[in-house]
């Protein structure tokens, strides 16, 4: 009898494959209705202006990556692991895994086309975004459903403690804390992306649900630590403390400094210029006695068998996921969708 055949499409943000590309993708990321919540054609144009305002210092950010993000090659190592992990916990079905970037290539669109063009008989969404946002998951998710047509979709909305992601964070703060000094004092800095503050206002539990995974990461340890926000734009007021605040009072303190990129599962231009260049050299400027970075999760294999066992659960359960862990409040939480 012939198989079943699954899809599980991968989603993230996508990045510029050319300097060329710089520029268009900055403005597809400010066209996001998420992004910014004005009407057309009013988004389109202020999106226009802030792509054109920021595309030289882009440009020079992805020339210190080589010309281009690695978001999409990373991503790819991720694909395989699955797939191969799929084959051993869903053996009755034929399962192939998709690429679909919110604001570069491969676009939804484009996987949407090749997802049909396979004949998926069920596909499974598994934004690559452990924390949920209306800014990252809501958008990915919004725009496949709007493109998906009669594919019979389950959506996997976030997994903020899934056991093996907290292992893998865990296995990995572990290996750099082995691998920093030991004679001095050292903070963990969980840094996040960050969001507006007015849309924790409005019910988006991101921040609720970074505080959630950090908790259950640092039940391993008993080290000093705090959570902190990165890549803050425009001039909203955004998620505190920054990084850049929690690095002077680290400075202060005059210990070592470990920043755990928690809402990240792959490097790109925030892990390996943000804080593996620019953040590494402000350190180094406050005379911080250690500066360190844990890794992202990428492929490793927890991770990764987490992330197999959430497809499973959407598949054995025939519906999407409806955790409804998140407290009342945070009306925009994906489950409650």
């Amino acid at each position: 009898m012939t198989q079943k055949k699954l899809a599980v499409v991968l989603m993230n943000l996508g990045g510029p494959d050319h300097l060329d590309s710089v520029r268009p993708f900055l403005y597809n990321l400010f066209s996001d209705p998420a992004i910014i919540s004005l009407p057309s054609p009013f988004r389109q144009i202020l999106a226009r202006l802030i792509a054109a305002r920021r595309t030289p210092k882009a440009q020079d950010i992805y020339k210190r990556l080589g010309g281009k993000s690695p978001l999409l090659e990373n991503t790819e190592c991720q694909k395989q692991a699955l797939e191969a992990c799929l084959q051993v916990v869903l053996p009755g079905w034929t399962s192939k895994a998709f690429i679909a970037m919110r604001h570069w290539h491969p676009f939804t669109e484009e996987t949407v086309a090749a997802v049909k063009a396979w004949g998926a008989d069920l596909v499974v969404t598994l934004p690559l975004y452990p924390q949920y946002s209306t800014t990252t998951t809501a958008s990915s998710l919004k725009r496949w459903r709007d493109l998906a047509g009669n594919l019979k979709n389950l959506d996997q909305v976030c997994y903020f403690q899934e056991p093996g992601f907290i292992q893998a964070y865990q296995e990995l703060i572990q290996r750099t804390l082995d691998q920093s000094p030991q004679n001095i004092p050292l903070r963990l800095l969980f840094s996040a992306h960050g969001i507006p503050q007015k849309l924790v206002e409005q019910g988006d539990p991101y921040q609720w649900q970074i505080e959630q995974s950090v908790a259950a990461i640092m039940q391993a340890f008993k080290v000093d630590h705090r959570i902190c926000y990165q890549s803050r734009v425009g001039p909203l007021r955004w998620l505190g403390p920054s990084l850049e605040d929690e690095l002077n009072k680290t400075a202060i303190d005059q210990v070592g400094v470990i920043v755990v990129p928690i809402a990240f599962v792959s490097d790109h231009s925030e892990t390996l210029v943000e804080l593996d260049m620019d953040f590494k050299a402000k350190a180094l400027a406050l005379n911080i006695p250690h500066y360190g970075r844990v890794p992202t999760v990428g492929d490793h294999p927890a991770f990764i068998r987490g992330l197999a066992r959430l497809v499973a659960e959407r598949v054995a359960a025939q519906q999407s996921s409806q955790a409804g862990s998140c407290p009342a409040q945070f009306i925009k939480c994906g489950c409650r969708s």
